[in-house]
């Protein structure tokens, strides 16, 4: 045993071997990402840096960092080297692009396969598919304002809002995702959800069904979040892992980013707790972003994913 780890130290402490036990852990065991956009505000915030766990849902195809171009043939047909337990309903998962394979997403999964959902403005319906119209069933895990019948089955209304605080709708636009979805299904843009006429609201929402072994994915800040509403289901090949433990976080956007958008999603509701009884479109405003650029979040490094998701944001 001792001849083994002088030689393993040996081996690990030269260039080969240190590259070869970093591609390893990246490959199979945990990868690094940082949340570059405001999706998922505010259970993951723009300049989080976070390790996600590889093998939460199987080992996928290891590919390449940052050509993402796969190193080993898919044997299985199902991305996965070895196949794993799915994504569930709630869990927050990084995942492959369906338009894009070789950008990486992190959104929240709201629904599984056989799952309905059914989408308004400010409100996601989801009829699970395992309980069909089980009363019972609803109305044991809801508030009975939650649970609502609709075209003839019962759907709970907005499940995850109270257990997640980060989830919300706070557009940084003027509309909002449900408007974004009606005018691009009429200008015939591919989206992936389909009017619906429902008789107790007396008007049309959007309505999907979720195909097998397929997992639909909306950020929590979901009035600006680009996701399977727009571009579909995202299928188990194409599942990479679930983030774990964030070990930098760091405010690094541009006035201007924040202000206008330039290199991502504006954020007037940071600017305005940063300025407060200030117009944010100051130089003074401006002048008080400059001065905190570069801080760190200290109170979210070293945190997991699956605690802090459950806690009022930590900015």
């Amino acid at each position: 045993m001792g001849k083994f780890l002088s030689a393993f130290s040996r081996f690990a402490s030269s260039w080969t071997g240190t590259i070869i036990i970093v591609l390893f852990l990246i490959f199979f065991v945990a990868q690094s990402f940082v949340i570059p956009s405001g999706s998922m505000k505010r259970t993951q915030l723009i300049g989080d840096f976070l390790f996600a766990k590889k093998f939460s849902y199987g080992i996928p195809i290891p590919h390449l960092p940052w050509l993402e171009i796969p190193i080993l043939p898919d044997f299985n047909n199902n991305g996965h080297l070895i196949e794993g337990p799915r994504p569930q309903r709630e869990d927050i998962v990084i995942f492959r692009n369906p338009q894009t394979p070789k950008v990486h997403f992190v959104k929240r999964c709201v629904a599984v396969g056989g799952d309905e959902l059914m989408y308004d403005d400010k409100k996601l319906y989801i009829h699970f598919h395992e309980d069909m119209n089980d009363e019972a069933f609803y109305k044991s895990n809801y508030p009975k304002a939650k649970v609502v019948k609709l075209n003839g089955k019962l759907w709970a209304v907005n499940p995850y809002m109270s257990k997640y605080p980060g989830i919300q709708y706070k557009p940084e636009y003027d509309g909002n995702s449900f408007a974004l979805l009606a005018a691009y299904y009429n200008s015939n843009k591919n989206i992936d959800m389909t009017p619906v006429y429902v008789h107790e609201l007396d008007k049309n929402l959007f309505y999907k069904k979720v195909e097998l072994d397929h997992y639909y994915m909306i950020g929590d800040n979901r009035d600006n979040s680009n996701d399977s509403r727009f571009w579909g289901s995202v299928p188990y090949s194409l599942i990479v892992g679930k983030p774990w433990l964030i070990y930098m976080s760091l405010e690094f956007r541009s006035y201007d980013w924040v202000m206008n958008g330039n290199g991502g999603s504006k954020d007037h509701d940071k600017l305005t707790r940063v300025c407060p009884n200030m117009d944010i479109g100051s130089k003074e405003c401006e002048t008080l972003w400059n001065r905190q650029r570069y801080t760190v979040r200290w109170g979210r490094i070293g945190r997991r994913i699956e605690s802090i998701q459950h806690e009022q944001p930590i900015e």
